[in-house]
């Protein structure tokens, strides 16, 4: 039986080991937390959203940053302090603008195809995470942006994404507690939420029943290729080097992807783009009244809503390019709660739990998937915002690109020779 070994234990990790794992492989998940899921899976804004597929690889996004740049309250945060990462990210960033509508309709495809992957993991595994199929409501202020929303609904469309263009009074009609002036929006009944915290901590309960080891608590020290074994040092949870091989490694590191990258031979320009989330504790049959049932996106602010069961609403948004920084301002978590105020005014904001993750971005937008330059090396890293939409798919893709190359070869020597 080959073995392979995924770094992270995120929601693209976890997916990658249940793939493989369910292919026959021998896999190790290593972690450097606890438990999975505790970095950018834990409290994302819980959207499974085909309809939020559009790449930010376009000249509004940039008219909109450089309006933005000194408003510390913005959807958009950019710090101007200097780094050559961030700059030639952006650089590469602005140079796909030429590929948004290919890379838009090509993440719709994978949006659609990882909805069904997603449903029969959790029919097949009994995963509660708070899920709710009643679809994503986009709304929209003015008549320019429902002119954008509908020219976006067509690329969707070509990648099968079926979006229903509503007025204002539908609008009002599908989620009555939504307060403010509409001209319209769209409908995806075919989108879904869920809390991903919960999702990914059941699979990774169902990887280690399926025979899945876990080397959590763990420090990445070094990876190796040589004759197609792949070799990894790492230091353990009592703080003791230790090493291992493997016939492949599937690298699922989210913003760490980049360092692992660069010591397998591959570039991989990943960039920590920081998002925050509030989890507002509905405590009161009031507060539980007025908040929406149906998910929300509120493409003027830049923010998404889910309902997480009866008694918790998440509101999610923001894009803070400040490097691998995990404080959470108060000034961007404060636009968070005033939306609520405005939005719904019978939710009480008194209990508020804030949070803010690294997303995995490529200047592409478009996640790298599949095999890196060397044998045995594969990827699954760089889905930005929408890891948890894509998460079931591309799992999918890599499990199938490992099982193509590494199906036929057989697990040599290993790389690392014991200490003296």
């Amino acid at each position: 039986m080959k073995s392979i070994a995924v770094i992270g234990a995120g929601i693209t990790g976890i997916t990658t080991a249940y793939e493989l794992v369910s292919r026959g492989f021998a896999v190790t998940v290593y972690d450097r937390h606890r438990y999975a899921a505790m970095e950018t899976s834990f409290a994302n804004g819980g959207q499974l959203s085909a309809s939020n597929a559009e790449v930010w690889n376009h000249p509004a996004t940039i008219a909109k940053g450089l309006k933005w740049l000194l408003k510390a309250d913005a959807p958009l945060s950019l710090s101007l302090s200097p780094s050559w990462h961030k700059y030639s990210w952006l650089a590469e960033f602005a140079a796909h603008i030429p590929n948004y509508r290919t890379n838009t309709i090509q993440t719709a495809r994978l949006a659609v195809a990882a909805r069904q992957r997603m449903r029969d993991i959790a029919a097949a595994e009994g995963i509660a995470f708070d899920r709710d199929d009643r679809g994503i409501l986009h709304f929209y202020g003015t008549e320019a942006e429902m002119a954008h929303a509908r020219r976006v609904s067509e690329l969707l469309a070509e990648g099968g994404v079926d979006r229903v263009e509503l007025d204002a009074g539908e609008v009002r009609r599908l989620e009555p507690r939504l307060n403010g002036n509409f001209v319209g929006g769209f409908h995806t009944s075919g989108d879904a939420t869920g809390d991903i915290h919960l999702f990914t901590g059941g699979l990774a309960r169902a990887c280690a029943r399926l025979g899945v080891a876990f080397e959590m608590e763990t420090e990445i020290l070094s990876c190796a290729t040589e004759a197609g074994v792949t070799g990894i040092r790492f230091r353990d949870a009592e703080g003791v080097e230790r090493q291992a091989s493997h016939s492949g490694v599937v690298v699922c590191a989210g913003v760490g992807s980049r360092k692992i990258a660069r010591t397998l031979g591959d570039r991989l320009n990943v960039y920590p783009v920081k998002g925050y989330s509030i989890t507002v504790n509905l405590l009161d049959s009031a507060s539980r009244a007025a908040a929406p049932q149906l998910s929300l996106l509120d493409d003027a602010a830049k923010i998404v809503t889910s309902r997480l069961g009866p008694d918790r609403f998440r509101v999610a948004g923001t894009a803070e390019f400040s490097g691998e920084n995990r404080d959470i301002r108060a000034c961007r978590i404060r636009p968070l709660v005033n939306w609520v105020n405005l939005r719904f005014p019978g939710i009480s904001t008194r209990q508020v739990v804030p949070w803010a993750g690294l997303r995995p971005m490529m200047p592409s937008m478009m996640p790298k998937v599949g095999p890196g330059r060397r044998a045995g090396v594969f990827y699954n890293t760089g889905h930005g915002h929408l890891g948890w939409t894509l998460s079931a798919a591309t799992a999918e893709l890599v499990a199938r690109s490992v099982e193509a190359h590494l199906g036929r070869q057989r697990m040599s020597a290993p790389i690392f020779k014991a200490a003296a």
